[in-house]
């Protein structure tokens, strides 16, 4: 455990420079390859109740593990303050994510917050939610009320014993339906369920969870078992491939694909050919989509991480707290956000396929559970 509480002091790079030359927000600003930022996804614990084994495993989240104190968390005004200033450069959609972003205390306020922001031409912005759904049938309503648009909710298996297994707290499969239903029932959708495949442990899983979802307004999408941070002993041995996830579906419920709903969706679109709905494929392993990422992800304690595999975040909530103004702050995110070059996904997919790759030695990518998925 104490390589990765030392790990997370090493991430802290320091504030980023300030252009010496402030300049306006256009609604609009992009990257190195031409990639805009329209995302931003947003950390507002480092806390889970799960031990995932994928993210959080228990033999290294284990009861000694220290979270982050308090004061370090960005607090909802210093949250809104970045969105504020995010929203300015061309963000239209913001996740709230963890850890298990339920557990922070009053969050509806923080989304009644961020739902008050417009974009520049005065659209609302999509706020949505990614959760474990342990806790959502009791915050459904209330974060439907404050503003929230959706809900993205993890389950990775029908089967209790499986999942179980996979969470590592004996937290059952029917709560999480419940949570789902109830989100649905006071209109937090379209909702989507997202379901980590991993070889060995919850794969036979793949055909009864389509058959579960198909012909129900949700939509499940399955995502190729990431080698995002270290704590999870990440082996590609134990990557199902999307193309093989597609396969064993279509050969029982035939699928077609379609069109993405818009340029840098990550998940690609199958339809079931009768009608039945959709599923969504990650493939963030065999196929990378690094050519059009328009993420950007701020931590719990305020870096931002311009990709989900990066070794290092650039320190915003440095800016916040030593005084620097709204143009200062801007400015620097506008600077960040042009020198951008990540393509992890892609560098590992078309040289080795192993863990590290496109890496400069001895640096070591973030812990998920640190900036959210």
């Amino acid at each position: 455990m104490l390589d990765k509480i030392i790990y997370l002091a090493e991430a802290r790079n320091g504030a980023p420079a300030v252009p010496r030359q402030l300049e306006q927000p256009t609604g609009s600003v992009a990257d190195r390859l031409g990639r805009p930022l329209h995302d931003l996804r947003i950390s507002i614990t480092d806390r889970c109740n799960f031990r995932c084994v994928y993210c959080m495993p228990k033999d290294v989240f284990d009861k000694n593990h220290v979270y982050l104190p308090h004061t370090a968390l960005l607090s909802f005004e210093e949250i809104t303050r970045i969105a504020r200033l995010f929203v300015a450069h061309g963000v239209e959609k913001i996740r709230l994510t963890g850890g298990e972003p339920l557990l922070r205390k009053h969050i509806e306020r923080l989304v009644a917050m961020l739902a008050e922001l417009r974009t520049p031409s005065g659209q609302p912005l999509d706020l949505t939610l990614t959760t474990n759904g342990s806790l959502l049938a009791k915050k459904a309503q209330s974060l439907k009320d404050a503003g929230l648009n959706r809900v993205t909710v993890s389950l990775d298996s029908l089967d209790d014993a499986t999942f179980k297994r996979m969470n590592d707290v004996d937290f059952s499969v029917a709560e999480v339906l419940h949570g789902i239903d109830v989100a649905h029932q006071v209109g937090l959708g379209p909702i989507k369920v997202n379901m980590v495949v991993k070889a060995g442990m919850n794969d036979q899983e793949i055909v009864p969870m389509a058959r579960h979802f198909k012909d129900t307004p949700y939509i499940l999408r399955f995502i190729e078992y990431m080698d995002v941070g270290a704590s999870n002993g990440w082996d590609l041995k134990e990557v199902i491939p999307s193309a093989e996830v597609a396969r064993r579906i279509g050969e029982q419920l035939p699928l077609a694909p379609v069109d993405p709903n818009y340029t840098g969706e990550t998940a690609s679109r199958w339809r079931y050919l009768d009608g039945g709905g959709e599923i969504g494929l990650i493939s963030s392993v065999t196929q990378a989509f690094c050519s059009d990422c328009s993420r950007a992800r701020l931590s719990t304690e305020g870096k931002l991480y311009t990709c989900l595999f990066a070794s290092g975040g650039h320190d915003l909530r440095a800016l916040l707290r030593d005084g620097r103004s709204d143009a200062e702050i801007s400015s620097a995110v506008a600077q960040l956000w042009r020198g951008r070059g990540d393509r992890y996904s892609a560098l590992r997919t078309s040289q080795t396929s192993l863990p590290g790759q496109g890496l400069e030695p001895g640096k070591k990518k973030v812990e998920m559970s640190y900036i959210g998925g």
